[in-house]
């Protein structure tokens, strides 16, 4: 049987009417669901910032076998907070390009502070070795400043002004050489 359009109509039993259903019918059902979903994502994002950007940043404390580290210290400067770990993936490949903004740009106000949430005090120290890390590392292996901030993942770094105020964050592994981040740096 066929409808008035001359199509096999569905349900009828026949195999020509389940294949039709198959190749025509269901396929536009799926691409409604997923129409549907993604508009309903979508409008799940109000479009505002982060929770706590233009805000005060929180100051915190934290202090490990060689080192007491507070934000309250770095006063008048830009703080680029990163937080990550030896044994992430994403971290390793930002470093280098962490190391180089930080020569290139602490003359100009400009300090990197990193906590570390390894545990493992050795594989801290020999990945700041390899990697030359020569600005302010703590480690914080309770992840307790990492929560302070809401971090969920790392690498995160947060940006802030010379004021205290949450500029920006920075989410997953980061290239830092960019000229954009260069002049995004200097100008607060």
């Amino acid at each position: 049987m066929t409808d008035t359009v001359g199509r096999p109509e569905v349900g009828t039993g026949n195999l020509i009417g389940r294949i039709y259903y198959y190749i025509y019918v269901r396929p536009i059902f799926f691409s409604l669901g997923i129409v549907s979903l993604l508009l309903f994502l979508t409008g799940c994002y109000g479009g505002t910032r982060p929770p706590r950007i233009g805000k005060p940043a929180p100051d915190f404390v934290v202090q490990d076998a060689e080192h007491k580290v507070t934000l309250s210290q770095f006063k008048g400067q830009v703080v680029v907070l990163n937080f990550w770990a030896s044994w992430c993936p994403p971290c390793v490949a930002e470093t280098p390009s962490l190391v180089k903004m930080q020569q290139r740009m602490k003359d100009k106000g400009i300090v990197v502070v990193a906590i570390s949430a390894d545990e493992d005090d050795s594989a801290y120290h020999r990945f700041i070795s390899k990697y030359g890390m020569d600005f302010v590392t703590v480690r914080d292996p309770s992840a307790k400043i990492q929560h302070l901030y809401g971090t969920i993942q790392i690498p995160e770094t947060y940006i802030i002004d010379r004021n205290g105020i949450l500029r920006r964050k920075f989410a997953n592994a980061f290239d830092w050489s960019t000229p954009e981040v260069t002049d995004f740096l200097s100008h607060l």
